[in-house]
């Protein structure tokens, strides 16, 4: 390992990435730590259904078993460490496991694991003692949900993890530790970071940030996917983080996707609401930071400004929400929503009303073409979700009546199949906790060594204040009609109920009159159905960037809502599909 660089890659960026990606970053160049983040928030829901369904000693990510068993001779001859946060729902299950793996291999190296998490056991005493829990999206207490929590979990940060490798272990098994701390736990190690060196602790975070999704730093789901030559292979991300938190994102040679400075950027705007992007070891200012390209698939990042971190953890809590059910009716032809009218008027007449249903939603999508040049281009398609706290109400007699009507309600319709999974309701509730009640412990050893939060620890408050940054307006004539993503680039992802849809230009001009044309208003306009949500504008003029934080898009998660697209991974290509009129001045021959 260099004395100057610390080289972390990172392997997974959701449970059921590609399991070769952990032996193809040890094999394929040298690195330092290998990472894995696995933990979204709906999987936190999946993993508690594996712990009930398959024993109290499950509720891990066991795909990371099989990755251990690839890398673990490698990394014991190579010296690479291994950090994730696989552990899940049962980090000391999975400890156990490794280490029977390691002992089946004969191959020697020392497994730590963290928890303090889970707040499952302290609910009631925490709720008694002041803690609310109130949802950060919503502004309602967790009382008042009328729902039962199935899982909380606080995000724990960095700090355990650097205590770990302070004691020497190879393989740190992770909870639900924040999606970067597996980053700057890390760094802060190699560099033997204080709890106040935020300037290079927020580095590290906007690493981490980058490189936690894996190939999504590398060219994946990159909007100007034109200028990738090969989607083979695509390389997994490495950061090569400095003393001073400044680092390079690069991937293995020979590999596919591309390491950009846009693809880099696109990144950080991903799942991101302020630009002052919240850690429980730092807060940074991610509208503070440059992004360069050096040479091809390099790119170097610096200047990341850290502040003192909040007095709160942020806990990830999930709740059972009844049951649902559903399908997707396609319809063809002349007549589409009055055949809609007819088909649901039927369906909920027969099953007794829509009143007895908790929550009932109906979307007609007119994907139908006039004059169709093909069956298909006729069609639209009607998506019926219903949601009841009594599971035979949203069972299989609902999706019997459904199928009774197919020989004898309007012409031309059949079913496509679920809207979504039919079963149990996940909602996602976002909270805080006052971080006096999290104490992270770190098991290695035989020892148990407890870690405080820095909020904790009295240091001084320290803020750092964006000097703001004036744009200069563009004048407006030669006007010519194009498309959005001719010039623009976007990337759009879930956080909780909410979406974030992050907008980029390629160059000064360019960007000058997308912060005078995209404001909320015009958003809108351009996106009518995001007309009933609050959105809010954040600006980072530093890399020429807009972001937008769409509320209550996504009702209560991914599990609970009944969008075609749940996660609105697809919102910034819906942006980039329209048509706008831009000065012939910014875009030359195009």
């Amino acid at each position: 390992m260099s004395k100057e660089v610390i080289k972390i890659a990172n392997c997974s960026g959701y449970y059921g990435d590609k399991l070769s990606a952990a032996k193809e970053l040890v094999d394929g160049g040298p690195i330092d730590v290998l990472t894995g983040d696995y933990l979204a928030e709906l999987t936190m829901a999946i993993l508690y259904g594996q712990k009930i369904q398959r024993g109290e000693d499950k509720g891990y990510v066991g795909t990371f078993l099989k990755q251990i068993k690839d890398v673990a001779a490698s990394c014991k001859e190579k010296n690479i460490k291994i950090v994730s946060n696989a552990g899940g729902l049962n980090p000391s299950s999975m400890a156990h496991e490794i280490e029977q793996i390691l002992n089946d291999l004969s191959i020697d190296l020392k497994v730590a694991y963290i928890d303090g998490d889970d707040l499952m056991p302290r609910m009631s005493e925490l709720q008694e003692n002041g803690e609310s829990f109130i949802n950060i999206e919503k502004e309602i207490a967790l009382y008042e949900s009328g729902c039962n929590p199935l899982t909380a979990n606080a995000y724990l940060g960095a700090w355990g993890i650097k205590e770990a490798l302070d004691n020497n272990a190879d393989i740190v098994v992770c909870p639900r530790v924040t999606d970067a701390a597996v980053v700057i736990g890390p760094a802060a190690w190699k560099f033997n970071w204080q709890r106040d060196d935020y300037d290079s602790l927020a580095g590290a975070l906007a690493a981490g940030h980058i490189i936690e999704c894996g190939c999504q730093a590398t060219g994946g789901n990159y909007a100007f996917f034109k200028e990738i030559k090969s989607f083979d292979n695509v390389g997994y991300p490495i950061a090569e983080i400095q003393k001073d938190g400044s680092f390079y994102i690069t991937k293995h040679p020979g590999t596919g996707g591309l390491v950009s400075k846009g693809t880099v950027t696109a990144q950080l705007l991903y799942e991101i609401s302020s630009p002052a992007y919240i850690n429980p070891d730092v807060v940074a200012h991610f509208d503070t930071l440059k992004i360069k390209d050096i040479e091809k698939d390099r790119v170097y990042v610096s200047g990341c400004r850290g502040s003192s971190p909040p007095k709160d953890h942020k806990v990830c809590i999930n709740l059972s929400s009844g049951f649902r059910n559903g399908m997707e009716i396609i319809l063809t032809g002349l007549d589409i929503e009055e055949k809609a009218k007819v088909f649901t008027n039927t369906l909920f007449n027969s099953v007794g009303g829509k009143e007895q249903f908790d929550e009932v939603s109906i979307k007609l999508h007119r994907t139908d073409k006039d004059d169709a040049k093909t069956n298909e281009e006729a069609m639209a398609s009607l998506a019926i979700s219903v949601k009841s706290k009594d599971p035979d109400l949203v069972g299989r007699l609902f999706s019997a009546k459904i199928i009774e009507l197919a020989l004898s309600n309007i012409p031309g319709f059949f079913a496509q199949g679920s809207v979504k999974s039919s079963g149990p309701v996940i909602k996602y509730w976002p909270a805080l906790i006052n971080s006096k009640y999290i104490k992270e412990i770190v098991h290695i050893n035989g020892k148990n060594i407890e870690v405080i939060p820095t909020s904790q620890l009295n240091l001084e408050d320290i803020y750092y204040q964006k000097e703001p940054i004036k744009i200069e307006k563009i004048d407006i004539k030669d006007e010519k009609e194009i498309y959005f993503g001719e010039i623009f680039g976007t990337r759009s992802g879930d956080k909780g109920g909410c979406a974030n849809l992050g907008v980029w230009a390629k160059n000064s001009q360019t960007f000058s009159f997308l912060y005078n044309f995209l404001t909320i208003d015009r958003l809108k306009d351009l996106l009518p159905d995001l007309r009933e949500f609050k959105i809010e504008r954040y600006e980072l003029s530093n890399i020429k960037s807009l972001n937008f934080y769409i509320y209550d898009i996504l009702q209560d998660g991914v599990s609970s809502n009944d969008r075609k697209d749940g996660q609105a991974k697809s919102l910034g290509e819906y942006l980039r599909a329209k048509k706008i009129k831009v000065p012939q001045s910014i875009i030359g021959d195009l």
